[in-house]
């Protein structure tokens, strides 16, 4: 079969475009973001070895100061992708629409149970702000995750993002 030169350029023409589409749809799917890669090593290490928190009195229970100490990987910086958790508001409008929060890996966290250690909590901006029916729904936020550290009443966070969307959590999404 002999294809002319016209033929041959229609088709690579055709493939290139073929092929820098499919490059956008994988561009398109954010890097999915572990809690535990928010952790150095020595912290997960401490983790994996607590002995059994109790907790007594008033308040949430906490955790050694040796793990609190909000140490990050550095290679996380600047890494664009989605992480799934849980949000603990900190700015809202009249219409309860959320602006700004800590998104933690487990509900309650900084409330009912010992606060995480400062690298896994990520304080988040979100200028379009949005609802949630409750806070045990968790969520997905997506943007670009920065090593900043925020204290808060709250709590104290290692990492940061402005979130360029939030959605409503679901293991397929």
């Amino acid at each position: 079969m002999l294809i002319n030169v016209q033929s041959y350029r229609l088709f690579a023409r055709l493939a290139l475009v073929g092929l820098l589409l499919a490059c956008q749809g994988l561009a398109a799917d954010a890097r999915e973001i572990d809690w535990l890669e928010l952790m150095p090593a020595e912290d997960l290490a401490l983790l994996e070895n607590l002995p059994e928190i109790e907790h007594d009195g008033d308040g949430p229970a906490l955790l050694p100061d040796e793990i609190m100490t909000g140490r990050v990987v550095p290679e996380m910086a600047n890494v664009e992708g989605r992480i799934p958790g849980f949000v603990v508001p900190l700015k809202t409008t009249n219409d309860m629409r959320i602006l700004e929060f800590f998104l933690v890996p487990y509900y309650g966290a900084c409330i009912h149970v010992p606060p995480p250690p400062p690298n896994q909590i990520i304080h988040v901006k979100y200028r379009e702000g949005f609802t949630l029916e409750a806070l045990y729904d968790p969520v997905w936020i997506e943007g670009e995750l920065l090593i900043e550290r925020t204290e808060h009443e709250v709590g104290n966070s290692s990492y940061s993002m402005v979130a360029e969307s939030v959605a409503p959590y679901t293991e397929t999404q």
